[in-house]
C-alpha cells in the first residue's frame, strides 16, 4: 500500500524544505534519526512518512539525503558500521593504540616482577574479552566490538544478512568497505597469503554475523509475561512432537553473549594457527 503525502491535512509541523525541528537537515542527521525510529518501532515502523514526521519535514525534503526505502535501509547499515569504527577507535585509544599488545608488561597495572627478558605470562582468559595472540585479539576486539553495538541496535542486525545479500560490493557503504578492509589489512600484515587472508575473512565474517543473528533472533512470545515458560510461548510447542525442542526451549532462550561469541571465534580460529 502506497504511503500517504506528507504535508496533509493534520501535520501542520512538516515543511517542504529542509529544515526542521532539529534545524537543516543532512544525511547524518536523517540517519540517526532512522536509527531511532528503528531502535523504537523496529523496521516495519520505519517509513519516509514517518521519518518527515519526525523531523518535522515533508517526506519528499528527505530524498535529497536517501532515495527511498532502499536507501535508508542501506543507511542503517552504514549507520551500525560508523557505530563500530567509533567504537574501535575509543577502544584502541583505551589500550594505548592498534598495535599495542595487551600482554606488554608496561600497561595500566604496572610493570612485571623479575628479569627484563623473562618471558611475559599471558593473563588468564576473561569471558567475553578478548585474550591476546596478535590478530587473533584483533579479530576479537572487532567482534566483540560488533556485538556490543548489535545489542544496542538489534532491529538493524537483519539487514545486516538481507542488505548486504542484494547490494552488489561496490555499492556497499564505504563504512561497510572500511569494515572488509580493516579486517584484510590486519590479516595481510600477519603474513597471510592472499588465499588464507580471504579464507580467514571469510570464516569470521560468517561466525559473527551467524552469532548475531542467532543470539538476537526474536525469543518472547509475550514480552510483558513474568513466567519464563509463559514468556517464550512453550505452550505453544508440542511436546510429542516437538520434545527435544519443548525441552531445551528455556535454555536455547537464553543469549549465548559475547562469551560464547569469543569461545566459537577461538574454536573456529584454531584451524588457521
Amino acid at each position: 500500500m502506497p504511503e500517504e503525502p506528507a504535508g496533509t491535512e493534520g501535520s501542520p509541523g512538516r515543511r517542504a524544505g529542509d529544515r526542521g525541528r532539529y534545524g537543516k537537515l543532512s544525511r547524518e542527521k536523517v540517519l540517526v534519526c532512522a536509527l531511532e525510529v528503528v531502535d523504537r518501532d523496529g523496521l516495519s515502523g520505519l517509513s519516509m512518512r514517518r521519518l518527515g514526521a519526525e523531523l518535522g519535514v515533508e517526506a519528499m525534503a528527505l530524498y535529497r539525503y536517501a532515495s527511498g526505502k532502499d536507501a535508508l535501509l542501506d543507511g542503517l547499515v552504514e549507520a551500525f558500521f560508523l557505530e563500530l569504527e567509533k567504537d574501535l577507535r575509543d577502544l584502541e585509544k583505551d589500550l594505548g593504540g592498534p598495535e599495542k599488545d595487551l600482554r606488554d608488561p608496561e600497561r595500566e597495572d604496572g610493570p612485571r616482577d623479575g628479569p627484563a627478558d623473562a618471558p611475559v605470562p599471558a593473563p588468564d582468559p576473561v569471558p567475553g574479552e578478548a585474550p591476546p595472540g596478535g590478530w587473533r585479539d584483533d579479530l576479537h576486539r572487532i567482534a566483540l566490538s560488533a556485538h556490543g553495538v548489535a545489542l544496542r541496535h538489534p532491529n538493524v542486525v537483519p539487514l545486516l544478512a538481507t542488505r548486504l545479500l542484494s547490494t552488489p560490493m561496490a555499492r556497499r557503504p564505504a563504512a561497510v568497505l572500511r569494515g572488509d578492509e580493516r579486517i584484510l589489512a590486519l590479516l595481510a600484515s600477519a603474513g597471510m597469503s592472499d588465499r588464507q587472508t580471504v579464507a580467514v575473512h571469510r570464516a569470521f565474517t560468517a561466525w559473527l554475523l551467524g552469532h548475531l543473528l542467532v543470539d538476537l533472533r526474536a525469543m518472547d512470545d509475550d514480552p510483558e509475561e513474568p513466567d519464563p515458560a509463559f514468556r517464550i510461548g512453550l505452550h505453544r510447542i508440542s511436546a510429542q512432537e516437538l520434545p527435544r525442542l519443548r525441552a531445551t526451549a528455556l535454555a536455547m532462550a537464553d543469549r549465548g553473549g559475547p562469551a560464547e561469541l569469543a569461545a566459537g571465534l577461538d574454536a573456529l580460529l584454531d584451524r588457521f594457527g
